[in-house]
């Protein structure tokens, strides 16, 4: 479905703050997988999805999806059948458009609907079906202008905005970093759900290992632009935050950094 081929990101090269980002990633993601991403600061978690969502072009290695090399593909075009969700609740949404505006932009890229952005009633319709799935009341808010809304309630919107055409494979970049306990497991639940119910193929860098366990089929461990760990099926299941920490403890003694900032349980 996805396969990253010899993927390497070298930044500001031939200069002083020359930056391995990415080293010779090799990774091969089936259809359905819900993959999720741990590592420190600087492993390379956030590089890996730009260069998968075009933001640049990677140094060496190519990129296949859905059997086509994207390598040279630019971001915009990408955003045509792969779906983001970012840290930051502001990023993804229009915040003087209304909630219903905000999704009818995503609708279009639907090539059978208006590629207008303005609303219509079977547009209407097909947002208020998928606003009354996340359970937020907010098939009954059509009008409300974004910026109105809380953090949480944004980034379910954006969620929504990301897989309401069903994208090919959608990258979560720490979606409930920035939110509070309670919101970001109400988030991560209705992620889930999501998921689930689509059948839609994920990866999700998160720095909380109970997460990290908790959802998805797959767990990668990155370090220092590597990838280090790929554990699924049952040994996923059966491990526990104890075996996480003692392979990261392995893994350090190799040599590889050691940044605390991986072990969050929070």
């Amino acid at each position: 479905m996805l396969k990253l081929i010899n993927i390497s990101k070298t930044f500001n090269i031939d200069t002083l703050n020359q930056t391995k980002a990415l080293i010779n990633i090799n990774l091969e993601v089936k259809n359905g997988d819900f993959i999720t991403i741990i590592g420190g600061n600087g492993a390379g978690k956030s590089t890996l999805l730009n260069s998968i969502a075009g933001v640049f072009k990677p140094t060496e290695g190519n990129i296949i999806l859905s059997k086509k090399n994207i390598t040279d593909l630019p971001e915009y075009k990408r955003a045509n059948f792969i779906g983001r969700v970012f840290q930051d609740p502001l990023m993804g949404t229009s915040p003087e458009m209304t909630i219903e505006e905000n999704l009818s932009m995503a609708l279009n890229k639907k090539s059978s609907l208006s590629l207008k952005w303005a609303v219509n009633k079977r547009k209407r319709e097909i947002i208020k079906d998928h606003l009354s799935e996340i359970n937020l009341g907010l098939e009954n808010r059509l009008e409300t202008k974004v910026k109105l809304l809380s953090g949480g309630q944004r980034q379910a919107l954006t969620l929504l905005m990301a897989t309401i055409i069903e994208p090919d494979i959608l990258l979560l970049d720490e979606h409930t970093a920035a939110l509070d306990p309670a919101t970001a497991i109400k988030i991560n639940e209705l992620t889930e759900n999501i998921i689930s119910n689509h059948n839609i193929t994920t990866l999700m860098i998160t720095h909380n290992m109970k997460a990290a366990l908790r959802f998805g089929n797959r767990l990668l461990m990155m370090n220092r632009g590597k990838l280090l760990l790929d554990i699924d099926g049952k040994t996923k299941e059966n491990m526990t935050i104890n075996h996480l920490l003692e392979i990261f403890q392995k893994k350090h003694k190799e040599g590889f950094y050691n940044d605390r900032s991986i072990l969050s349980l929070a």
